[in-house]
């Protein structure tokens, strides 16, 4: 059976494009999308990829939200000092026997992201 490789990319609406990419950016170092052929694109670091439908009423993030982004990072502390600095406050931070630590941040647009520290350090 073919099998995908991976994500290709994360597509969402915003009321900001140009502001959001922005932030992402500055924020949670991730470069924007390429606009031509010289600009490099956002090359994530291997690791855990988690493809998880959840329940139509789940409340692990915000019902009016049809999806949300998992992060993976490798230093929680420096990562979430960073998001403060910024004007984000964290939530709903939590360690998971086995499998890391994760922490909840809100874009500027207000859509939950949730950041992960997985427990082998990816």
């Amino acid at each position: 059976m073919e099998k995908v490789k991976g994500i290709g990319g994360l597509f969402f609406r915003a009321r900001d494009p140009a502001a959001l990419t922005a932030w992402y950016r500055d924020v949670l170092g991730i470069d924007p999308a390429p606009t031509d052929m010289e600009t490099p694109p956002w090359m994530p670091e291997g690791g855990v990829t988690v493809f998880a439908p959840f329940a139509a009423d789940t409340d692990y993030f915000p019902e009016a939200q049809q999806a949300m982004f998992n992060f993976r990072v490798s230093d929680m502390e420096a990562m979430l000092a960073q998001v403060r600095a910024a004007g984000a406050e964290p939530y709903n931070e939590q360690t998971m026997d086995g499998i890391g630590r994760f922490a909840h941040i809100r874009d500027p647009e207000g859509n939950a992201v949730e950041l992960w520290q997985p427990i082998s350090g990816d």
